[in-house]
């Protein structure tokens, strides 16, 4: 017979599968400190379409890290909301930053390849211009050659 932390471990991570009882037991809480964090905000469960509450592993890793915050470090409820936030935000910069640096890279190997693109020897005689002109330039042979 497997054990609820092995059911744990099956799902995904973010699979809202547990009730509330298995997942205060996973935590080891109450249920009624899952209902008050919910509350608070602390921890956000799926929800069935009667209203149920559904916990997902990594709804059980913060419950516990709430726990541990609160208990083994002394932070108050208040204080471990805020902390929740910041981590947050905190990931979804990093992803954003990730983001950016996908970004970064796709568009530096375009340029390589469409540099690659261009003869060697025609490459000094090409020059953007910054905006239109009107110049003309004429040109004639020497007379010397």
């Amino acid at each position: 017979m497997s054990s609820p932390q092995d059911a744990a471990r099956a799902v995904a991570d973010d699979a809202p599968v547990f009730v509330i009882s298995v997942a205060a037991e996973l935590a080891g809480m109450h249920a009624q400190t899952l209902r008050q964090y919910d509350r608070l905000g602390l921890v956000s469960p799926g929800r069935t379409p009667g209203g149920g509450r559904r916990y997902s592993p990594r709804d059980v890793a913060l419950l516990r890290e709430v726990q541990r915050l609160s208990q083994e470090d002394g932070v108050n409820l208040a204080g471990i909301k805020r902390i929740i936030d910041l981590e947050s935000q905190v990931e979804a910069l990093q992803a954003r930053v990730h983001q950016l640096l996908e970004t970064v890279e796709i568009a530096e190997a375009r340029r390589m390849a469409a540099e690659a693109a261009v003869p060697v020897g025609y490459r000094r005689d090409i020059v953007p211009r910054s905006r239109p002109s009107s110049a003309l330039v004429v040109w004639r042979p020497r007379a010397d050659r």
